[in-house]
């Protein structure tokens, strides 16, 4: 019988000047990723319970998004997070890690990120580029993480969630597929001045949007897309975000509720402190920042939903 290659190993680490409970939080708590790191798309938890999760997750890999299923033990007390990837993308084969945080002596914390994988045929042109990927991906997250963590501001107070909810009066089909051709929202809805979409693979879209808010101001952004191709959920990231946010990532649903269908939009944001007073004024607070990004992103989405439950496509 032939031998068993063993697994190849990755050691990705950062020493940021943080607390590593907080850093903990973030790592442990995986729906803020799509607004933290920047690879992450979008994440849904398919299993959830006081230690353990498995969740599926889309991210950029290379020039593409690659999705997979992902199983996780978390450990608060030894501030540790397991991890394994349950389908692997070809040419993986196996993928596991963990997340760890320790406490220096003299302040702040150093993570490390161990990856294990196994490749198709231990093909060593794979091998290199999964140690490429991971070298790129591992060192975006840990620096994502420094830049939340050090700036100085509790981490509930720069990245947060909120959602808006819409009763529909038709189908939520119909809902889901006004969300899903955004191509058409220039003509439909007041405040998109512009709109370019495209689908580099099945169920992923690209899409970028000049948008005007209801003080004149344009802003552009862009966004990757996932597309549930049973039209209940639509998941984004935004990966050009305006001067306020560092991170923006959300997700459509569409529902049967009890008393009819329904939409939600739900957005998770993280601030960028630095911007505050350069966008707001002199003055103005994180505070007036999270009150401002509520205001204008619940606007715009709930904009969207009315006109999603009105409008026949």
């Amino acid at each position: 019988m032939p031998s068993v290659p063993p697994p190849h190993r990755a050691e990705h680490s950062r020493t940021v000047d943080a607390p590593p409970d907080a850093l903990y939080g973030l790592v442990a708590d995986v729906t803020r990723w799509p607004a933290v790191f920047e690879p992450t798309v979008h994440v849904r938890h398919l299993e959830r319970g006081p230690r353990t999760e498995r969740f599926a997750i889309w991210a950029v890999v290379g020039d593409g998004v690659a999705h997979w299923t992902s199983r996780r033990v978390l450990d608060p007390k030894r501030r540790c997070v397991l991890f394994r990837q349950e389908h692997a993308r070809p040419p993986i084969t196996g993928m596991s890690g963990s997340w760890l945080f320790q406490e220096l002596p003299g302040g702040g914390t150093r993570v490390v990120l161990r990856h294990r994988f196994t490749v198709a045929d231990d093909d060593p042109g794979a091998v290199e580029a999964v140690t490429a990927a991971l070298d790129a991906n591992s060192t975006r997250e840990l620096g994502a993480l420094a830049r939340i963590a050090e700036t100085g501001h509790a981490v509930d107070d720069l990245v947060f969630a909120f959602t808006d909810t819409v009763a529909l009066t038709g189908p939520a089909a119909e809902a889901y597929s006004f969300v899903a051709h955004a191509e058409r929202w220039p003509d439909l809805l007041p405040h998109v001045d512009r709109v370019r979409l495209t689908e580099p693979a099945a169920g992923v879209q690209d899409l970028e949007m000049d948008t005007v808010t209801a003080d004149g101001d344009r802003h552009t952004t862009r966004s990757l897309r996932v597309l549930d191709p049973h039209g209940t959920w639509i998941g984004y990231k935004q990966v050009v975000t305006p001067r306020l946010l560092s991170g923006h990532s959300g997700e459509w649903t569409f529902a049967e509720g009890p008393s009819g269908p329904v939409a939600t939009a739900r957005h998770v944001v993280a601030l960028a402190p630095g911007a505050v007073t350069e966008v707001l004024g002199a003055g103005a607070s994180l505070a007036d920042a999270r009150d401002h990004v509520r205001r204008a992103l619940g606007r715009n989405s709930l904009t969207t939903l009315e006109h999603a439950a009105a409008v026949r496509v």
